[in-house]
């Protein structure tokens, strides 16, 4: 067998089932399909049953461990030559098998990655956050795309790698957030090639409203600077760029809310500190701007186009406050990965 898709859930049945069912309408069909519950109060077994004469299908049910161990323990369970690890939350277009397939003919990879995009499907927020996540313009490019400001690393909603390489370097490790690129930064320093696979791409609903979505950028942030101290050397200017764009946007809101109250207090200068209140909007409409425009173009809906703004804003601004507060208590405080974050990152 070629290939194993090894698919880790979590309380999310009505996902799995979107999955599994694009799964049967992929044109190449030497494959089987892992799906490991990670402990989930409202388990899939139901739904993978549906698929039972449909698919090749293993379900298995173990104690939650986060998803890291999860895909580890289907991994084990494995037999296809190359694994191909996936997030629930993602839809295949029938040709993603073929794509990935006609790629590996093409190259030597022993580890790949696809980028993703928003299905037609999706809510106007879901599309709105998936802009966010895939924008030139926020921080997209490095995620895996045509256009990216640092070397493509593939990440677990979308992954591919040889069994084989895979057990040797002992797959995921229990970080809850920035495993997939631990793993990625081990399988390049192991001496394995990765490539950018762009015709394998996926559909990926990410977060359904924008406080999930600032949750899981802030995690984000804050694993940055955890895979740094693992990995020293990977943070990259452009990692930067978020916390860079979070403390400028905090210190032009104080600049104009300064004009705003010396107006009050120096009538006789009011015009000054008008303008002082008024002028640190500019970039930040400026941006706004940019970013409606593009999105409206790009999805071809104005109200997608909106809701890209303030998606474009949590994206980097919840990125880059977890960054700021990993690098206080990792840094500054030196403390270590598990005691700064045991709440929310291990159990």
């Amino acid at each position: 067998m070629k290939y194993s898709f090894v698919i880790p859930v979590y309380n999310r049945p009505d996902e799995v089932d979107e999955l599994l069912q694009s799964l049967t309408t992929q044109r190449e069909r030497d494959f089987e399909v892992v799906v490991v519950e990670d402990g989930s109060s409202t388990p899939c077994k139901e739904v993978c049953d549906k698929y039972a004469d449909t698919l090749q299908l293993h379900y298995f049910s173990k104690p939650n461990s986060g998803p890291g161990p999860s895909r580890n323990y289907g991994a084990e369970r494995a037999h296809g030559e190359y694994l191909i690890i996936l997030d629930s939350d993602v839809v295949l277009p029938e040709g993603y098998l073929e794509a990935v397939d006609a790629a590996l003919a093409e190259t030597s990879a022993d580890a790949f990655g696809g980028p993703d995009r928003s299905h037609d499907s999706f809510t106007d927020v879901q599309k709105a956050i998936s802009y966010s996540m895939t924008s030139f313009f926020t921080t997209g490019g490095i995620r895996g795309g045509k256009r990216k400001l640092d070397k493509f690393y593939p990440r677990s909603f979308n992954m591919g790698i040889r069994r084989d390489v895979y057990l040797h370097l002992g797959g995921f490790s229990k970080m809850r957030f920035g495993e997939d690129i631990d793993f990625s930064y081990r399988i390049v320093e192991a001496g394995h090639r990765t490539c950018l696979f762009e015709d394998a791409w996926v559909w990926h609903k990410r977060r359904t409203d924008f406080r999930k979505f600032f949750r899981q950028v802030y995690n984000s942030g804050i694993a940055r600077i955890n895979l740094e101290k693992r990995h020293p050397g990977t943070l990259k200017l452009v990692h930067l760029l978020p916390t860079v764009f979070t403390v400028g946007v905090i210190a032009l809101v104080l600049v104009s809310a300064v004009g705003r109250a010396l107006m009050h207090y120096d009538a006789d200068n009011w015009r000054t500190w008008y303008l002082v209140c008024a002028i640190p909007w500019l970039p930040i409409l400026l941006y706004s701007l940019i970013i409606a425009i593009d999105s409206t173009i790009r999805n071809r809906s104005l109200k997608v186009g909106l809701l890209s703004v303030p998606a474009a804003f949590v994206q980097l601004m919840g990125y880059g406050a977890g960054f700021i507060e990993s690098w206080w208590k990792r840094c500054v405080l030196k403390q270590d990965e598990f005691t700064a974050f045991e709440k929310n990152f291990y159990k």
